[in-house]
């Protein structure tokens, strides 16, 4: 890959290792002619590979904020699991070196584009790189969903909620909800009812080019995109569904097998 120069930085707010961390690297980034700055979501566009420190909920924020630009992101792990990060904090002075030498590669994985269309104010069109979720804003009442796949009705929904994900994601909450785990390899949409009541409970995957319309009836229902609640979607909302234009572009600093990650962090055993 190019060798990077310009090096954005996106820290969890609230971690003071991560804190220390930016710090470092930018002290490093001054002795190697390299630039580093923190960035917002207007600044990542003139980097050439963003760092993230923090734990999952930090990259997928990142994720967010560079994917329409296409700058490449490394995860630094400062959190607990740790599934989407690339390096350890001990690891961060040999990634910086790889960066700056250009000896990195970049996988690409797909990502969710969800457009809203309701008077609220999730209205827009949001990005994930694991889940948009739609559930009920109160225990004790099912939410209903009529479900359209390519312009069809395909049946309606009586459950606790919905998923929406990624390959990605598919380690995330719909695996908590007994949906499939997918290699990231794959490009395609799952949709995975959580506490479903009715018959049809399976996961169900789209392939890559279908479209997905969820319209919320008789209920308000609430919306979450990786994780951040974006707000109530009122009967009537509809939320469409599609893998996004943009692929995610993760930094690789070593051949990743995801059968041997997935073994190391659900510690499961070789036989």
């Amino acid at each position: 890959m190019t060798p990077v120069s310009r090096l954005g930085l996106v820290a969890h707010p609230d971690r003071s290792e991560a804190a220390e961390l930016v710090d470092r690297t930018i002290s490093w980034c001054r002795e190697h002619e390299m630039t580093a700055a923190v960035v917002d979501r207007d600044g990542a566009g003139g980097c050439d590979a963003v760092l993230s420190f923090g734990g999952d909920g930090t990259m997928l924020r990142t994720v967010d904020l560079v994917t329409e630009s296409g700058v490449p992101v490394l995860g630094v792990n400062c959190g607990q699991m740790g599934y989407l990060t690339g390096v350890e904090p001990d690891g961060l002075v040999d990634a910086l070196e790889r960066l700056r030498a250009g000896t990195f590669d970049v996988s690409e994985r797909t990502v969710l584009s969800a457009t809203v269309e309701s008077d609220g104010p999730a209205a827009g069109t949001w990005t994930a790189l694991n889940e948009a979720v739609l559930e009920k804003p109160h225990p004790g009442r099912l939410a209903r969903f009529e479900v359209v796949i390519n312009g069809a009705p395909f049946t309606s929904y009586a459950a606790d909620g919905v998923i929406v994900s990624t390959p990605t994601g598919s380690t995330a909450y719909a695996f908590s909800a007994g949906g499939p785990i997918v290699s990231p390899r794959l490009a395609c949409l799952m949709l995975t009812p959580v506490s479903p009541h009715m018959l049809f409970d399976r996961t169900l995957v789209l392939d890559d080019s279908d479209e997905l319309e969820l319209h919320v009836t008789e209920r308000p229902a609430v919306l979450t995109i990786d994780g951040r609640e974006l707000g109530e979607l009122e009967p009537g909302a509809v939320v469409r569904c599609a893998c996004g234009p943009r692929p995610a572009r993760i930094v690789t600093l070593a051949p990743r097998d995801f059968h041997q990650i997935l073994k190391a962090k659900f510690g499961l055993p070789d036989r």
